[in-house]
This record gives C-alpha cells, structure tokens and sequence, in this order.
C-alpha cells in the first residue's frame, strides 16, 4: 500500500521561457529538487553537531556533562557514532557537551573512543620536524666522512701488504 501511494505522486513543474533547451530544463529540475529537499530536512530532525538551541528545542530529555580537551578531535569521534550533541564553550579551554538522554549509551561509548584517543595522543606524538633534522644533523656530524673512510681503508690495505 505504501509502495503504491508513493509511485502514485507526481510533481508539477511550470517552467517559462523563450526557447526551452536542455540547460534550461535541467536548471528547473535541478531547483525544484532542491526545494522538495529543502522542504523534506524541514520535517525532520537535525542529527550530529548542532546548536544547543535545536537541541533543546527537540522532543526528550537532555543531558550534559564536561568535555575536556579539544572539541574538533571529540566531533571526528562523535560523527562516528552518529550522536546528536551540542557543544557550549564554558570558559576558556573548557566545554560543556549536551546530548539527548535517550542516547547515553552512544555517547558512553563514543566518549571513551574519545578519551582512549586523548590519552594516547601523547604517545603517538612525533618529534617535530626542527627537532627531527637537529637530530639527523647530529648524526651525520659523528659519521666519518666517505673520504676519510677510503684513506682508512686504503691505510689498512697497505698495512695488510706488508
């Protein structure tokens, strides 16, 4: 019954113009299918980051708690799992994350991904690129140089001979 009455709907477009060419016609289809989209995300609910205005204004219950860290690492997480949340700067470097009560347990989840990511962040650290060709200079200052390496060689050589 739904297949049916969703085949039976039909769209009226009204295009005036002079001479009506493809371009043209593509043109009117393309607006009126940004216009029934537009209408469609009107009815439904925004999902993943949002202002905590939506948030709030959204049927259920919400909750919050504090995000330590930085909130673009937590909103790569967050998108992920697929959460709706809302984050509120609190004070300098301290956030405030409101969620829905009803996905507690997605947000449990999504935020020890998050805080495992955060701990292990200073492990996974790489030195940074100065110090990393201070280092390789170092290095190459307490190699011998090639021609130096030849003269020894050739020193033992000759001393081999003897």
């Amino acid at each position: 019954m739904v297949d049916e009455d969703v085949s039976r709907r039909t769209v009226a477009v009204y295009v005036k113009t002079g001479k009506l060419t493809a371009r043209a016609l593509a043109y009117a289809l393309g607006a009126a299918a940004r216009k029934i989209r537009k209408a469609h995300r009107a009815g439904q609910a925004p999902q993943g980051k949002q202002s905590a205005r939506k948030l709030l204004r959204q049927a259920g219950d919400t909750s919050g708690m504090d995000l330590p860290g930085d909130p673009r690492q937590f909103d790569r997480v967050a998108r992920r799992w697929g959460v709706d949340y809302a984050i509120r700067p609190v004070e300098k470097g301290k956030y405030l994350l409101l969620f829905k009560a009803k996905q507690a347990d997605a947000i449990t989840g999504c935020f020890a991904e998050y805080s495992r990511r955060v701990l292990n962040r200073g492990k996974d650290r790489r030195l940074p690129i100065r110090e990393q060709l201070k280092r390789a200079a170092d290095r190459a200052q307490q190699q011998p140089h090639r021609k130096e390496r030849r003269r020894e060689r050739e020193k033992e050589v000759a001393a081999e001979d003897r």
